[in-house]
């Protein structure tokens, strides 16, 4: 159910961010392919019939500022795991930055609910995870896999989401049934955020969202720079 929670994101921000970059086929990095089809039929067909509809519930009962409050208050959370693998890449300045945001949103922003430190001249990065951490030290890619449920990943991002969960702060939450709730509000708030995106997929579904995912995250691991199809422009 997370599938289009992770697989739209990734969309969204590569037609936001590098406009005009041309996804060529990503077949080599993709040897399970037949297996990797077989799990995107599932997981799509689980989104389709739950974590969609849902979705789509949240946003029409839901009013535009709280939607937004809400989401900005799970984004906020993410700072944490930011900050640390910030420090695990040597980032320091963005450390700092990302160190400031937490502070300031988490109580002039009431959780997050506001982004005041944006006002205050910090701005949100594109985030930072284990994933991206393996490959600044040097891992390798490794192939293309998707994951039940979790959606687009590879033999290297893979094992990085483990450790992410552990630097989310909800799963400090004691109380199971709340913890879980919390849980469930964060992927149907991500959901919604992103139902639009789903229009900017074109052609084999399947093909698109897999090169898009491997050209983003290129793009996260090299901060923002990913050499087009013709050999030598980076796009930034």
């Amino acid at each position: 159910m997370l599938l289009k929670v992770s697989l739209m994101r990734h969309i969204l921000l590569l037609a936001l961010l590098m406009p005009g970059l041309v996804i060529a086929g990503s077949t080599e990095n993709d040897p399970f392919e037949g297996y990797n089809r077989a799990m995107f039929s599932f997981n799509d067909t689980a989104d389709r019939w739950v974590l969609k509809p849902v979705a789509k519930g949240y946003r029409f009962v839901t009013p535009d500022f709280l939607e937004r409050g809400v989401s900005r208050m799970f984004s906020n959370l993410g700072e944490v795991l930011n900050i640390v693998n910030d420090v695990l890449q040597g980032k320091a300045g963005q450390a700092g930055n990302d160190t400031g945001r937490l502070l300031i949103n988490s109580t002039f922003g009431i959780a997050g609910f506001f982004d005041v430190a944006r006002h205050a001249g910090l701005e949100k990065s594109d985030g930072e995870d284990f994933g991206q951490t393996f490959g600044t030290w040097g891992a390798g890619e490794g192939a293309y896999i998707v994951l039940p449920l979790l959606g687009p990943s590879t033999m290297r991002d893979a094992p990085g989401l483990l450790l992410d969960s552990v630097f989310n702060p909800i799963g400090e939450i004691d109380h199971v049934p709340t913890r879980n709730q919390i849980y469930g509000v964060q992927v149907v708030s991500e959901r919604a955020d992103l139902l639009e995106a789903e229009k900017l997929i074109k052609g084999d579904r399947y093909s698109f969202i897999r090169d898009v995912y491997l050209q983003r995250r290129e793009f996260l691991i090299n901060d923002g720079e990913v050499e087009d199809d013709f050999g030598d422009d980076d796009y930034n």
